[in-house]
């Protein structure tokens, strides 16, 4: 299957998956390598820092500190990485309804990490944004 760039195409077929588990953003010194036991989800080598995507429970194990927890939702359709406009529609769609939205874009998929509690609200609200089109 070939990546998709039509933006009302990708907005028709995002078919978005609530994953169950929790996660959380931190920011560390060192490098991944330092922190690969902990099994990151992602990672991002910032001026300030490393930033991990990690899983809530392998954090609280290593007394990692962070602010916030959030439920990753994927979009599962083969998105191209030149798309142009999908996160800015997801973003649009999340923001209306109040919700923030960390997207992270993978080869395949946009993975958006959404406050824990408001992750039934952006399900339905990425659901509604791609039966608009």
């Amino acid at each position: 299957m070939s990546a998709i760039t039509d933006l009302n195409q990708l907005i028709t077929s995002i078919k978005p998956e609530l994953n169950e588990k929790e996660f959380i953003f931190t920011t560390v010194v060192g490098e991944v390598g330092d922190y690969l036991a902990l099994n990151p989800l992602a990672s991002f080598v910032e001026t300030e820092g490393l930033t991990l995507i990690l899983d809530k429970h392998q954090a609280d194990s290593a007394s990692i500190e962070y602010q916030g927890v959030f439920k990753q939702i994927t979009l599962t359709v083969h998105s191209s990485l030149e798309a142009v406009g999908l996160t800015a529609a997801i973003s649009a769609a999340l923001a209306k309804e109040g919700i923030s939205a960390n997207v992270v874009a993978a080869y395949f998929h946009d993975h958006i990490f959404v406050p824990e509690d408001k992750a039934t609200k952006a399900i339905r609200a990425l659901a509604a944004l791609s039966e608009s089109v």
